[in-house]
């Protein structure tokens, strides 16, 4: 069973910094693209940062220069250091993985999700 375990959620000042950590298995982190997405009550899940397994990286608009997300081959985790919160960025985080396999159908794993509150 695939399992992708997210840890570093919580509560900090605007302004201020958490990094999440999510890690998995060696056969889904060297081989998918891993990210971070959020989601906060009746919204549609929204792509924070991702990096795939080339090492390529995408950021949303609303987190650029302030959020980086990064990887330790090591560990088979994934980061996601968040700079300068804003009250905004409260909402669940959630790890991915995904990929196309050779018979081009798409494979997405999530975490568990991860709560940060940023308080004004």
């Amino acid at each position: 069973q695939v399992k992708l375990v997210e840890t570093g959620g919580g509560l900090v000042q605007s302004g201020g910094s958490l990094r999440l950590s999510c890690t998995t298995s060696a056969s889904i982190f060297l081989f998918y693209t891993m990210g971070w997405y959020r989601q906060g009550p009746g919204t549609q899940r929204e792509m924070v940062a991702t990096i795939s397994s080339h090492g390529r990286i995408n950021y949303g608009d609303s987190v650029k220069g302030r959020f980086t997300i990064s990887r330790d081959i090591a560990t088979n985790t994934v980061y996601l250091q968040m700079n300068s919160l804003k009250p905004e960025d409260t909402d669940v985080y959630y790890c991915n993985g995904a990929r196309v396999n050779e018979l081009n159908q798409e494979l997405n794993f999530w975490g568990q999700g991860t709560q940060v509150t940023v308080s004004s």
